[in-house]
């Protein structure tokens, strides 16, 4: 029986051989003494600890390895000394077990064996999670290497945990995967606290790959921690086998888009989609699939229309969609709606018959994601830039179109060449709002300096800042509630020495005209269209669908409210584009050269501000309380790691 076991080990490792011999590649197991790097940090011991099979992937040393394929299957023939040892490990293990310890080495979180070979082959043959083994870590010198700094963080959390076998390939993921499990960075790990952790992990693993996990290029780690941050640990730790196998079957694309980078995962929607009937339905017209003949469209507020302005102008975006749609569309609206009660509202909603709801603020995208897994009949959209996340769809607008516009007004008429911006967060978009900004302040005035100053900053006193710098023209609020008293907002100007203010622009984004177009394309029966496309649908509308305007005040001087309507007019025709041409970030850095312009990509993504700002991007520690839920979803820091 043992010999008829190495003989189906032996035609594993020769069919491994013979492959990787076809296509180049090293046939035999990998030896640590041919890829260990001249300089070595130091050793550590780790003692007896459990090795995850499949980390162990070669030997020590080279004169172990010709004995075996890489995948650890013997290749000697069956008539050898070596494999009749084989068979009388194979019988022991399945007598009474393997329990003697082998000997490795750990390196980059991979293991190679210096005593125990046979060991090893025979717990790989028979299916094996785990061999123990006595361990000594050999850490390589700190560089700038990407693996490098991956690998220290999984000493980290390795220091702490004791874990061993989740491994990462991208920088701050450890660190998320410990503040999922609800751990402080450098709080241990107690016995429990492991034996959890690895039931859970244990549970879920099973469940991926009973779908298919193994076929993806995605690590069972990284599809975990995605899993933890879409279902939340505790509850993970209370599921069922059966519970865990729905979800992970259910929330089964967002693991699909796992295996790609951030670009590739988003499908950037520019414009509307058009509507592109097959043959079948241009010989039908009035046959297809095409919507119900009526819409009940759900929006969820986290604040009033009367206490904030970004409520309110999305509830004007709620009217104007009733108004434009009397008979095709009904709409309902939650207010006041927390991070804590955010699921119950959206199941009211779901419950009240709508069967599109849209969320106005990023906070809500994890939930959003969960009820349209929950509930895939239902269309769900996030008010969010760049979400990568297959089972809902994301919506914002280009407002740094507007900012353009806004900041040549400012710099036209800024006489002393200081200009005020005021920010609120620095999430995905606001930069790129900044610098646009200030790009058309340059333009009109290339003496102008912009001040960036944060409005969530804590213990900031905006208009003490204000009145330090004097500037002649201030960039606030985007716009104000009804019942605001302070009637300044967009662009104003404002007298040196605190003198007389007016207003001189504001820019506007139209969601109703946003909320309009999305649901005419939905009638037109396009939103399944896009659906073909395996990604993560953004829609990102400016200036050419009419979301994004400036709208200029009469006490504009004639000149300069041609040139505003000269630009918009070239935004809407594709003639001219916020981030093109040769452009420098503060410390006379070239971000880009002439001719070039930024992608979409790089404008949603700005970390850096342009040179004629004087500021500076605030850390999320620095801000209020009120900020950092924003920050945790959609913050430049955030993505940045």
């Amino acid at each position: 029986m043992a010999l008829k076991d190495y003989n189906k080990a032996f035609r594993y490792g020769k069919k491994e051989y013979e492959s990787r011999l076809l296509a180049g590649r090293k046939p035999t197991l990998e030896s640590l003494d041919e890829i260990l790097p001249d300089e070595v940090l130091s050793t550590e011991s780790l003692g007896l600890v459990q090795i995850p099979i499949d980390q162990i992937v070669g030997t020590r040393y080279s004169g172990r390895s010709s004995a075996f394929a890489s995948n650890f299957m013997p290749i000697l023939e069956s008539n050898t000394e070596f494999a009749i040892k084989w068979a009388k490990l194979s019988t022991s293990h399945e007598k009474e077990g393997i329990h003697e310890p082998i000997k490795a080495w750990e390196y980059m979180n991979k293991f190679y064996v210096e005593e125990g070979n046979k060991r090893v082959s025979v717990m790989k043959f028979f299916g094996a999670i785990s061999i123990p083994g006595t361990v000594t870590r050999i850490l390589p010198k700190k560089t700038n290497d990407k693996n490098v700094k991956v690998y220290y963080e999984f000493v980290n959390f390795y220091r702490v945990s004791k874990v061993n076998y989740i491994t990462f390939s991208e920088e701050g993921q450890y660190a998320q995967l410990i503040k999922e499990v609800g751990k402080h960075p450098d709080e241990y790990w107690t016995d429990d606290d492991r034996l959890i952790f690895s039931s859970v992990y244990a549970r879920f693993t099973a469940a991926f790959h009973a779908q298919g996990g193994q076929e993806l290029e995605v690590s069972s780690a990284e599809a975990f921690l995605s899993f933890l941050h879409l279902y939340c640990y505790k509850r993970v730790e209370e599921m069922s086998v059966e519970e865990i196998n729905e979800l992970v079957k259910k929330a089964w694309e967002e693991f699909v888009l796992l295996q790609y980078n951030d670009e590739e995962k988003v499908e950037l929607k520019m414009t509307p989609t058009e509507d592109k009937p097959s043959l079948f339905e241009k010989w039908l017209p009035l046959g297809g699939n095409k919507e119900p003949s009526h819409l009940k469209v759900g929006f969820i507020y986290a604040k009033t229309p009367h206490s904030s302005a970004w409520t309110y102008s999305h509830e004007l975006g709620r009217r104007h969609l009733e108004q434009t749609f009397p008979n095709e569309v009904t709409t309902v609206s939650y207010e006041n709606i927390t991070e804590k009660n955010i699921a119950s509202a959206m199941e009211e909603a779901i419950h009240a018959g709508c069967n599109i709801i849209f969320t106005t603020t990023p906070t809500f995208a994890q939930e959003s994601l969960r009820a349209a897994i929950t509930h895939p009949e239902v269309r769900i959209l996030n008010c969010s830039l760049n979400t990568t996340h297959r089972y809902i769809r994301t919506y914002y607008t280009r407002m740094h179109e507007a900012k353009f516009l806004m900041g040549a007004i400012a710099g036209e008429m800024a006489e002393n060449d200081k200009i005020v911006y005021i920010a609120d967060y620095p999430i995905l978009g606001t930069i790129a709002q900044i610098n646009a900004f200030a790009l058309g302040a340059q333009m009109t005035n290339p003496r102008s300096k912009v001040y960036l100053e944060w409005s969530t900053l804590k213990e900031q006193d905006i208009e003490k800042r204000i009145d330090e710098i004097d500037p002649n023209c201030i960039s606030g609020k985007d716009i104000i509630v009804p019942d605001d008293n302070n009637h300044f907002y967009g662009v104003y100007h404002r007298e040196s020495g605190g003198g007389e203010q007016k207003n001189l622009a504001m820019p506007l984004c139209h969601w109703g005209k946003f909320y309009e177009e999305l649901i005419r394309t939905i009638m037109a029966g396009n939103w399944e269209q896009d659906n073909d496309v395996e990604k993560a649908i953004n829609y990102w509308w400016g200036m050419p669908t009419g979301v994004v305007d400036v709208i200029c005040s009469k006490k504009l001087p004639a000149g300069t409210v041609r040139l505003v309507n000269v630009l918009k007019h070239n935004y809407k025709t594709g003639q001219f584009h916020t981030f093109t041409d040769q452009m420098y970030a503060q410390g006379h850095i070239l971000k880009e050269k002439k001719g070039e312009t930024l992608s979409p990509e790089e404008v949603i993504e700005m970390d850096w501000l342009a040179e004629n700002i004087i500021g500076r991007i605030p850390k999320i520690e620095e801000l209020q309380e009120q900020a950092k839920p924003v920050l945790t979803q959609q913050g430049i820091e955030t993505r940045k790691g």
